[in-house]
């Protein structure tokens, strides 16, 4: 905390800044305990306020309420470290942290760049059926539309490619008649 209060020079700040300061952390404690109901709390929060007015002096206007700058100062922070604390979860013994588990990012990167390898393989008819039913989202109707074919050959380049990619990327495929062939790790069976 020292710190902190040292990078304001002393020469800048009001003497009677200091002095008024002081004069109020009675009562900034008062209010501090009042809103957290802890006095550890209460003087963690007293602390920063304190840092953040001292910080903050050259936007003080002398002659104003110090007092109620203070006091608005100490209930803005107790709010945002509320609305903080209202999305965490209490994890003392690091249970709930070891359960959530976040592969690693060079997994998902080098997965990809086999896809794209084992994609450019599959023939050009077959990788466009693939891309417009599979990644962007058309019906097999909208797909043979669009490149000028028969629904039932869509259908069959679709599947065609999809057995192709599995065997590339040493996948098998796992068909379940109600939601379509799945792609399953041959590690996996």
């Amino acid at each position: 905390m020292t710190a902190s209060l040292d990078k304001t020079p002393r020469a800048t700040v009001q003497p009677n800044f200091r002095t008024a300061l002081v004069a109020e952390m009675p009562h900034l404690r008062a209010f501090a305990i009042s809103l957290c109901r802890s006095r550890d709390l209460a003087d963690d929060l007293v602390q920063d306020t304190l840092v953040r007015a001292w910080s903050s002096h050259a936007s003080f206007q002398t002659g104003t309420n110090l007092k109620a700058w203070l006091f608005t100062i100490l209930r803005n922070s107790y709010f945002s470290t509320y609305r903080k604390q209202r999305n965490e979860v209490a994890d003392s013994d690091g249970q709930i942290a070891a359960s959530v588990g976040v592969p690693a990012a060079q997994d998902g990167a080098m997965a990809m760049a086999d896809f794209h390898i084992a994609l450019a393989k599959i023939p050009d008819d077959q990788r466009e059926a693939l891309l417009l039913v599979g990644a962007s989202g058309f019906t097999y109707e909208e797909a043979a539309e669009i490149c000028g074919a028969a629904v039932g050959t869509i259908k069959s380049r679709v599947s065609r490619a999809r057995a192709q990619l599995a065997k590339l990327l040493g996948l098998e495929i796992q068909d379940d008649s109600s939601a379509g062939p799945n792609l399953v790790e041959a590690s996996e069976r």
